[in-house]
């Protein structure tokens, strides 16, 4: 069995939230894993693993906009924190003997496993981006450009890519895998409903959202307002995960940003989805525009009532073409990695 050195992207809870499934699967079958992470995958993973608290590279936001500038400028600001994990982390694998690092966008560890001439897996969906045959919309060529540098740079040459999409593309890298979602045991359990709401999800409070909705003829439940309580058409509720699950698999449709985590477990549901990215977030963009390519749901950049009419006038179409949607588990990609840690790293 090996001993595992495992990255974990804080930012967010999608990375946390699949690197949990994996570092289950790992512990499961024999392996000894220690976990490198920081802020959400810190305090989401800590409860059930050996987790390291190191440096987390950031995204900075200003108005639900990415500033690529002051992402720049606030990382470097920090660089000696991140020389000193990098530190922490030799020292570290030295003495856990570590034979091999696997990295969900985290690149402290990816570069840890390359100082030491280790083996590195990555884990994650940036790569679908850099590694596989994709199109997006021209007029973001800037940002995709801007985002492919960050993932080439965020974990490069790794050994191999295990790359999660919700579509199907053409692999364009020898050492690249692409396997259906990593989703969580609770979505692969869950029975769904049809009920008579829309789940509503922003990572902000949203006022001119939360308006624009009181408009529209339909009940909403909505987290991430900072608010409690009933409005007209609106339930507002505070963050709960048992809560958000119930609502999610009992939702009728989702309204959110277009992270791939909220995504790919509301198409697993059956959930048609409309999406609005977060401004200048390439990879949330990224997103919205398969999902609006498959028909599984709709994407604009900004909402009005009339969108969000055409959206639940179109719920049965959408419906339908989710019907076809590819649902699997995880064994596809975790068996893969089995393979590959057999590999590279020794029975």
């Amino acid at each position: 069995m090996a001993n595992i050195l495992y990255g974990v992207n804080g930012e967010g809870a999608g990375h946390s939230t699949r690197a949990k499934e994996v570092l289950s699967h790992l512990v499961a079958q024999g392996h000894t894993v220690h976990v490198a992470s920081f802020d959400r995958g810190l305090r989401d993973l800590s409860e059930h693993f050996d987790v390291t608290e190191i440096y987390g590279f950031r995204f900075a936001y200003v108005n639900n906009r990415v500033r690529y500038k002051r992402t720049i400028a606030k990382n470097l600001i920090t660089m000696p924190q991140a020389a000193r994990s990098l530190a922490h982390l030799k020292e570290l694998v030295e003495e856990w003997k570590i034979d091999l690092v696997i990295t969900d966008f985290e690149p402290l560890t990816c570069h840890v496993g390359h100082r030491k001439r280790l083996p590195v897996i990555s884990i994650d969906n940036q790569h679908c981006l850099t590694n596989a045959a994709v199109s997006y919309p021209p007029k973001y060529r800037r940002d995709a450009a801007a985002a492919k540098l960050v993932t080439r740079m965020m974990t490069p040459h790794a050994d191999a890519y295990l790359v999660i999409s919700f579509f199907d593309a053409p692999v364009r890298k020898r050492n690249t895998f692409l396997f259906p979602p990593l989703l969580r045991k609770e979505i692969l359990d869950a029975t769904p409903t049809l009920g008579e709401h829309v789940l509503v999800y922003v990572t902000s409070p949203a006022p001119e959202l939360a308006k624009l909705l009181s408009s529209v003829r339909c009940q909403f439940v909505a987290y991430g307002f900072g608010r409690e309580g009933s409005e007209g058409n609106i339930v507002y509720k505070k963050p709960s995960l048992d809560g958000f699950f119930a609502d999610l698999t009992s939702a009728k449709a989702v309204v959110a940003n277009s992270g791939f985590s909220l995504v790919t477990e509301a198409l697993h549901l059956g959930k048609p989805y409309l999406a609005v990215p977060v401004l200048h977030q390439f990879e949330q963009v990224f997103n919205a525009y398969w999902l609006d390519k498959a028909g599984y749901g709709a994407y604009w950049e900004e909402l009005n009532k009339e969108r969000v009419e055409s959206f639940l006038y179109n719920l049965p179409h959408y419906r339908d073409a989710l019907a076809q949607y590819p649902r699997q588990g995880n064994a596809a990609l975790l068996g893969k990695l089995d393979s590959l840690i057999t590999s590279l790293a020794g029975p």
